[in-house]
């Protein structure tokens, strides 16, 4: 609660103490003071789940690729672009203020690892570069030709380190959450899923990026689907384990508390962009083999092994999707029994809703053309819109915010003026996940 003092009270306090701010003595702070104060703040509130909106809005930019009304038009592609680049833009800021953080302040880093809600949301740094490679690869290298070959390899060699840093989130992640820290099931969230979800996302990347190297070569295209198979196969594996584990918890504890609840919507990530990942390979597949180069294998040089492959996957794509619309189903009936009954204050919790919804409608989109179905076309469409509206919404109440977020008399201005020990995570940190609302909201931090 902030407590306003009088012009007369503030005066005199001033003329007491030496250390107060200039801007209380009337004084207008320089530019350079005031960007290096909004700057400090937005360094310590650095956070990993910053990256759920570079998911978020990767995942909308993606669905103007994917649209099935005016598809691949060049208003389409332009928006898809425009979202891009600011989706880029934000990116490079978030990357920035976190490396300043952990730099400066290393024990945050340790802290993190501690932690049995923030670290889970590593997993959404490499999630929200496979978006930019996606957009890459489809608008800017092949709509609008930029860079030919050469663009394509350098994208697929950073699809690579993408892989690399996945693998890294999701082993680590998981073996950190056995070893190192305390987690229960009554308390329990969905964003137990998002160190493994990175093998499912980094695998759709694969395939997009395939569709077009066996252009150049057919083996680099089929290494990468192989290794995206195995990182679907992975992914989906622990995603299932852990989605069974959450259905047991919702039946026993209930939902979530308060906003937690959004978190429901989470299993539609793994279902739905799963889904898309294989069928991305059974499309691939049925194009590059039979393999002319398979020496004595008879699978890869079998002339029915892609069309086999082709239709098992598209099932797969199939089964997935409706997997994702019970948990769907189930989230909107959770919304029904909580959310609507009450009011939820905004947090950056809610950019959980983006990624999820946005991969599940286009996934739906993709099965649409691929039954020749005019309903899942429809269905998928409105979806998208739908998700389109919901981002559109969460962004311009997260704008509304950032003027809080940055507000030199919060707690957080304090700390930047030179308490360096405030500024560290905590070192104890809650028993429990269910509290998945990472929130940066009106100078509270959630750390």
């Amino acid at each position: 609660m902030k407590i306003r003092l009088k012009r007369t009270q503030t005066r005199s306090c001033t003329l007491s103490s030496p250390n107060i701010n200039s801007t209380m003595l009337g004084k207008r702070p320089s530019r350079w003071k005031r960007f290096m104060n909004v700057a400090t703040i937005l360094t310590l509130k650095a956070n990993p789940v910053l990256f759920a909106v570079i998911m978020g809005t990767g995942s909308i930019s993606n669905l103007f690729v994917a649209f099935p009304y005016g598809n691949h038009s060049r208003g389409m592609m332009i928006a898809s672009l425009a979202l891009f680049f600011l989706n880029l833009t934000l990116f490079c800021l978030f990357a920035a203020f976190s490396l300043a953080k952990y730099t400066l302040y290393p024990e945050s880093w340790r802290s993190l690892t501690f932690n049995p809600v923030t670290s889970l949301f590593l997993g959404t740094f490499p999630m929200g570069i496979t978006t930019l490679i996606n957009v890459s690869v489809e608008v800017i290298n092949r709509y609008f030709g930029v860079g030919g070959k050469d663009f394509l390899y350098f994208i697929w060699s950073i699809w690579w380190i993408d892989v690399f840093i996945s693998v890294l989130c999701c082993w680590a992640g998981v073996h950190a959450m056995i070893v190192r820290q305390q987690h229960s099931m009554s308390t329990m969230g969905a964003a137990w899923l998002l160190p493994v979800v990175t093998l499912i996302v980094a695998s759709s990347s694969g395939g997009v990026i395939a569709n077009y190297l066996q252009e150049y070569s057919t083996g680099h295209a089929l290494n990468t689907l192989v290794f995206s198979a195995f990182l679907v196969t992975v992914g989906l594996t622990l995603a299932l384990m852990i989605l069974t584990l959450y259905l047991g918890r919702l039946i026993i504890h209930g939902l979530p508390p308060g906003v937690g609840v959004l978190s429901v919507f989470l299993p539609l990530g793994p279902t739905g962009q799963a889904g898309y990942s294989i069928f991305l390979l059974g499309q691939n597949f049925k194009r590059i083999l039979p393999y002319h180069n398979a020496g004595s294998s008879a699978f890869l040089g079998a002339s029915a092994t892609g069309e086999v492959l082709y239709v098992v996957c598209t099932c797969a794509a199939f089964i997935l999707w409706s997997l994702a619309t019970m948990w769907m189903l189930f989230a909107l009936l959770a919304l029904k029994s909580t959310v609507l009954k009450s009011t939820v204050a905004f947090k950056m919790s809610f950019w959980g809703l983006v990624f999820p919804n946005g991969v599940y409608a286009n996934l739906t989109i993709v099965l649409g053309n691929a039954f020749d179905s005019r309903g899942l076309r429809i269905y998928g469409a409105a979806y998208a819109v739908v998700v389109i509206c919901v981002w559109l919404s969460i962004a311009i109440r997260s704008i509304l915010a950032l003027k809080d977020l940055i507000d030199p008399h919060n707690q957080v201005f304090e700390e930047a003026k030179g308490n360096r020990q405030t500024t560290m995570l905590s070192e104890h940190p809650s028993a429990g996940t269910s509290e998945t609302e990472i929130a940066i909201e009106r100078g509270e931090h959630h750390a």
